[in-house]
């Protein structure tokens, strides 16, 4: 009896603080583990008293108009805040005032206008933010500079007509920037191209407003060249219009009679390759121009030109544009720039081809480590096979005479399908020599229900075809029921 009041009494205490936290809270809110959610409630504006060990708010649809100084600083644990489908339109300065753990933010389906440069300084560790589907016309320079663990931002289905690429030049850890449907008419092609090339891989500008022009179309094909997937996957959403006629849109990257006579300039295309030091090795010289007045040459990683036939000692060059590297050291690693011109067309194309040469090692292992585990393995089946079953047994070819000492009561043991009999009875002794050569386990019986997981269902604006994070960002509007 004791013991139950002993069990009882932290339960009745839990669900009576469980009670008191709640009773400050709006009605119809959830609380599950870390997680509090608030969704569809009408709420005008965020609770003054949270619990503080919540890491998970979720206000998505309601009607909160304006978030106050600090309203989230008394939760240490807070990871995630999501306030889609609000009438937010702008923050009060100091609104994430130390809440420095915060990682996700989702602000999106709001009514925000500018994005200033105040709104997100304070979230020091912020890696996802969420701003699509406002009504913003205008992001301040320094707004997303300074949050230099940001990962993803997303901004489509905005009023944008221009954004401030040049400010995130040095961002060190962004991968996804989502401008997607926007109105921007031009772009900064210049301060676009001095990015940081994941940066460029990730940057969604498709469904625009773009004015068809030789520098926008170079961009692109320049990023279609080299398989970056803000293009490749999202090809037929490129368009531009004609003359920057509303009527005349065209599919630039499908349809290129307008931009004959732009002049593209391609990257230098890139391949690596590896080889063992004291061996020789064949660097192709791969072009897409045809013909037969192409000529080749090559510069090494020493900055040696190199032309037919090669240099006599440690290069040679055939008529095809292929460099052999005749016995290859660690010094011969580095990028090889092979050069190839046509008289005839006036063209030329160029390659790189980064080569690193390794060191063979002296002494090379005569097995696999996986495969001499496995190989271990086997064998210790196959001695447990034969000590089981091919044992000779002395037992059997004695007399059946009892022994005093039940020598043999072990190995019998081992070798005998079904355990002797034990029965109890007049005569008789039950057997206090037990032998057991393998226990079954014994299934655990788990007392209690298994803890109860929320599923947070994240549909997405529009889903890529290879990146679920490239295109119009994660929804998070579901309503959370524990």
């Amino acid at each position: 009896m004791l013991c139950a009041q002993g069990v009882a009494a932290p339960l009745m205490l839990s669900s009576f603080l469980l009670l008191l936290v709640r009773a400050n809270l709006p009605s119809g809110c959830l609380i599950a583990s870390d997680i509090l959610s608030c969704t569809n409630l009408g709420l005008n504006q965020v609770p003054v008293e949270l619990p503080g060990m919540v890491a998970t708010l979720d206000f998505n649809h309601n009607r909160i108009e304006r978030l106050e100084a600090g309203s989230f600083s008394a939760l240490p644990n807070l990871d995630t805040i999501r306030l889609a489908h609000n009438q937010l339109s702008r923050l009060t300065p100091g609104t994430f005032r130390n809440t420095s753990s915060i990682r996700h933010l989702d602000l999106s389906s709001n009514q925000l206008n500018i994005i200033e440069e105040h709104y997100f300084q304070e979230l020091v560790g912020i890696k996802e933010l969420l701003l699509y589907n406002n009504q913003i016309v205008r992001v301040e320079s320094k707004a997303l500079s300074g949050l230099s663990n940001l990962h993803k931002a997303y901004l489509s289905h905005n009023r944008l007509t221009d954004f401030p690429f040049f400010s995130i030049q040095e961002h060190p850890n962004l991968t996804t920037l989502d401008l997607s449907s926007n109105r921007m008419p031009n772009l900064p092609v210049k301060d676009i191209a001095a990015l940081r090339e994941k940066v460029q891989n990730g940057l969604f500008l498709h469904n625009n407003s773009l004015i068809c022009e030789c520098s926008m179309y170079s961009l692109f094909k320049q990023w279609e060249y080299r398989g970056f997937t803000a293009v490749t996957d999202f090809r037929e959403e490129h368009t531009c219009l004609l003359y920057g006629e509303q009527r005349a849109v065209v599919h630039f990257l499908k349809h290129v009679r307008y931009f004959e006579n732009c002049i593209i300039k391609l990257p230098t295309k890139r391949v690596s390759m590896e080889a063992d030091a004291g061996n020789s090795v064949m660097l192709d010289c791969i072009t897409s121009l045809k013909g037969k007045h192409l000529n080749y040459s090559w510069v090494s990683p020493s900055r040696e030109y190199i032309a037919p036939p090669g240099n006599s000692n440690t290069l040679r060059m055939y008529s095809n544009g292929s460099l052999e590297i005749l016995v290859a050291q660690e010094n011969d690693s580095g990028v090889y720039l092979c050069m190839v011109h046509n008289h005839q067309e006036s063209s030329n194309d160029s390659l790189e081809v980064n080569v690193t040469v390794q060191l063979r090692d002296q002494e090379e292992e005569p097995f696999n480590t996986g495969f001499t585990t496995l190989l271990g393995c086997i064998v210790s089946l196959v001695l447990v096979l034969m000590y089981l079953y091919l044992t000779p047994c002395r037992c059997w070819c004695l007399p059946a005479t009892p022994s005093p000492a039940n020598e043999c009561s072990a190995q019998s043991s081992i070798l005998t399908p079904t355990p002797p009999a034990t029965t109890e009875g007049p005569g008789r002794k039950v057997s206090n020599n037990k032998h057991v050569v393998f226990l079954e386990p014994i299934k655990e019986a788990q007392n209690g229900r298994p803890r109860a997981a929320l599923v947070l269902e994240h549909p997405k604006l529009a889903v890529t075809r290879s990146d679920a994070d490239s295109v119009t960002s994660v929804f998070s509007d579901t309503t959370i029921v524990p």
